[in-house]
């Protein structure tokens, strides 16, 4: 039986502020800050955990190997010898957040009837350009299976950033669905991260029906707030579309297409004028976790910025207070991944497929979460202030921790 099933990065030791990526203003107003890689690890055990209380199926992908040796190998040099903004491009634990690891088309949606992944290049910045060897190999492992195929990424200059920038509607998770892939073109002082050449790259390689994908551009002004990716202003579920009045380019030729190939859609639509930009940036409203529940109804999980900006809160209760799609509101405290620039739907991958052709080891219970809990108590580094990045016991320690977590799990052919 298919099921809708979301695989959370864990958050990995290394996890610091370097400030790495232009166009997230997160992720650059925190830059050099002192990070809480411990906290931040159990903040996302914590969501999942959450998540599970919510009866939703839930996995886990694992930190990739940090600082990146290999990578550096290929410049040439070694940690120690690197300059810091090489060691800070290979120490990055950007690859927690799973939204970026690939983009992932159900069976349901492709001509060979297999569930077909595409890992992400993240060709545009140096420090996440690197992730994808690491990321394959996981999703190889993972969806082994011969209901699964796992492709590799799209070559570059097509940039392409996964599931971020790819939504889905279908009126169930296990039911034919519309596949819309959300590319840029520029958006003021910040790059576009995703390339429509790398969208439909991979929307021919999973074998998707033309007339039920939509390629649609992401709206300059969007890009140029800080909306560094489509799932900042957008995000969709079921036969709802949750989404900012400014997300799109062409916001009225985007919802009249998306309405002719699927009637029962449902267009949730957040006014400027109610909530501006800015506030839908800055809380993450739209990065927020749009799951259907057992019962049938959605709810939606959303970081705590967006219960404490007044705009946002007082337009989330007035919507559930009505007769809107969206009936449940779940606040989660992922505080130190948002100080980096991502909020809960940043930490997870959605893959619709039968949990039983799912290398077990990747999906989680309440009592594996404990275990990792506990494990993260006991090995993740406390804090990680700017000037510790070259520090070799550092540097020891979350190598160590990270050894130790794949022993847990039981992946230490990952190491």
């Amino acid at each position: 039986m298919l099921e809708e099933i979301n695989f959370d990065g864990i958050i990995g030791p290394s996890h610091n502020l370097a400030g790495l990526s232009p166009g997230n203003l997160a992720a650059t107003r925190n830059r050099g800050l002192t990070s809480h890689p411990r906290a931040a690890a159990l903040q996302g055990i914590a969501k999942m955990r959450a998540n599970l209380a919510l009866g939703l199926r839930q996995g886990v992908f694992v930190p990739l190997a940090r600082p990146d040796h290999r990578w550096l190998a290929q410049l040439a040099t070694s940690y120690a010898d690197a300059p810091p903004h090489l060691q800070a491009q290979a120490l990055s634990a950007s690859a927690m957040w799973a939204a970026n690891a690939a983009t992932v088309s159900p069976a349901p949606d492709t001509a060979d009837g297999r569930c077909h992944l595409t890992v992400a290049n993240l060709a545009t910045l140096p420090h996440r350009s690197h992730e994808w060897p690491g990321t394959l190999a996981q999703l190889r492992l993972a969806f082994a299976d011969a209901q699964f195929a796992v492709h590799a990424p799209v070559p570059p200059p097509f940039g392409d950033e996964g599931a971020a920038n790819h939504m889905r509607l279908a009126p169930a998770h296990d039911a034919p669905g519309v596949e819309v892939f959300v590319y840029g073109v520029g958006g003021g002082p910040f790059p576009a991260r995703q390339h429509a050449d790398a969208s439909r790259a991979i929307a021919r390689r999973h074998g998707l029906d033309p007339a039920r994908t939509l390629f649609v551009q992401q709206s300059e002004e969007a890009i140029a707030a800080g909306a560094f990716h489509n799932d900042v202003v957008a995000v969709a579920n079921g036969n709802v579309l949750f989404a900012h009045e400014h997300a799109f380019a062409d916001r009225d030729g985007f919802y009249e297409a998306l309405r002719q190939v699927m009637p029962q859609l449902e267009i949730v639509e957040v006014p400027a004028a109610q909530v501006s930009l800015a506030d839908a940036i800055a809380s993450y409203l739209f990065n927020a976790q749009l799951v259907t529940l057992a019962d049938g109804g959605m709810a939606l999980i959303l970081p705590s910025e967006a219960r404490d900006t007044p705009s946002v809160w007082r337009w989330l209760e007035q919507h559930v207070a009505g007769n809107g799609p969206i009936r449940r509101l779940e606040v989660v405290d992922v505080r130190q991944s948002m100080a980096n620039g991502g909020g809960p739907a940043c930490l997870r991958l959605r893959v619709v497929a039968d949990p039983a052709t799912i290398d077990p080891r990747f999906l989680v219970d309440v009592e594996t979460l404990d275990r990792l809990a506990a494990l993260v108590e006991a090995h993740w580094p406390e804090s990680i202030d700017g000037s510790d990045i070259g520090n070799p016991k550092l540097i020891a320690e979350i190598e160590g921790a990270r050894g130790r977590l794949h022993a847990a799990l039981n992946l230490i052919e990952l190491l």
